[in-house]
């Protein structure tokens, strides 16, 4: 039910169905409203597409810094979240593939894992009954490509705040509580707290920062690569909100 609420608001479905509902307004003689209502929907859409909007959105999620190295080494254990599959995996032959966040995220791992020679956790199960969880298409994708094979895998979450809980079950077996863990820029500052909130203590080794739009009219200019990105700033505000409400 939270998935569905979830894509109804977001963008685009959310500025759809606004200006379905002023329509139907101006319909009913509500013309003023149902007018507002139109206007607000694609002018919002409009804005979360500007590179200069989507930029002010998603910075202010990226809250730590890169990861140093000397940090790391009082960690034990590397943490990689899952960042969502391709739902083809012919390349390689498999029935579905790491996606794009994810490959990063991975690539990113094997390199830190070389330089601390911290064994890793892949954490990611499925969401509409798959034939492979994240987890296990991850470890493929990490032995096969980058010959690094991850110690633990946990398969059963679907979301960040399972990533944790059942991350933080697997590991307190372990005796483990020191963890870095590995996700977008973006997306660690919800991740690290519900990490913590289980009990671990958690280093954030955040990737890919977001960088400034072009200066100049481009800036300004609506682009879908741009409402991607303020798409996934409006999910982490959501999420956000959604976690300190979990843990209250």
């Amino acid at each position: 039910m939270i998935n569905l609420l979830k894509y109804l608001v977001l963008p685009p479905t959310g500025n759809t169905l606004l200006a379905l509902l002023g329509l139907l307004l101006i319909f009913r003689k509500w013309t003023r409203t149902g007018a507002a209502l139109i206007l607000a929907a694609l002018s919002s859409l409009v804005l979360l597409s500007m590179p200069v909007v989507s930029h002010e959105l998603i910075q202010p999620l990226e809250k730590y810094p890169p990861l140093s190295l000397e940090t790391a080494d009082q960690q034990q254990v590397i943490i990689v979240l899952g960042g969502g599959r391709s739902y083809s995996g012919k390349e390689f032959g498999w029935p579905d593939a790491p996606s794009e966040a994810s490959i990063s995220r991975l690539s990113y791992a094997a390199w830190l894992h070389r330089e601390t020679g911290l064994p890793l956790l892949l954490t990611g199960g499925t969401k509409h009954g798959e034939e492979l969880s994240e987890a296990l298409l991850m470890q493929k994708m990490l032995v096969e490509s980058f010959g690094v094979k991850a110690r633990w895998l946990e398969e059963r979450s679907r979301n960040t705040h399972e990533n944790a809980l059942f991350s933080a079950e697997l590991l307190q077996v372990q005796n483990i509580d020191k963890v870095i863990l590995i996700s977008h820029a973006w997306h660690l500052a919800r991740a690290v707290p519900a990490f913590e909130s289980e009990g671990l203590e958690t280093l954030p080794a955040p990737l890919q920062f977001s960088t400034p739009p072009p200066s100049g009219l481009i800036s300004w200019i609506p682009r879908a690569y741009y409402l991607e990105k303020s798409t996934l700033a409006l999910h982490e505000y959501m999420g956000r909100v959604v976690y300190s409400l979990i843990n209250s």
